[in-house]
């Protein structure tokens, strides 16, 4: 499974090192890519994550999570 995190407030490189940290420490979480220029996050899941989790984390390296999308599998 993978979700798509659109994060607001990242202005450098530690910013995206803060986001990446706290999304990598939730359980279940394989990897995680942040792209500072795009302000999103991509994650790789073992298995599912409420988006209300991924906000919380967000939140809790001092950004915003405005959307999670998860994305859809062509197999499923």
């Amino acid at each position: 499974m993978k979700k798509n995190v659109k994060i607001e407030g990242m202005r450098c490189e530690h910013c995206a090192m803060s986001v990446q940290k706290a999304l990598e420490n939730l359980e279940n979480v394989k990897s995680v890519k942040v792209d500072l220029g795009k302000k999103t996050a991509k994650m790789s899941l073992k298995g599912d994550i409420s988006d209300e989790i991924i906000k919380n984390a967000v939140k809790e390296a001092g950004f915003e999570a405005v959307s999670v999308e998860t994305e859809k599998s062509i197999f499923g």
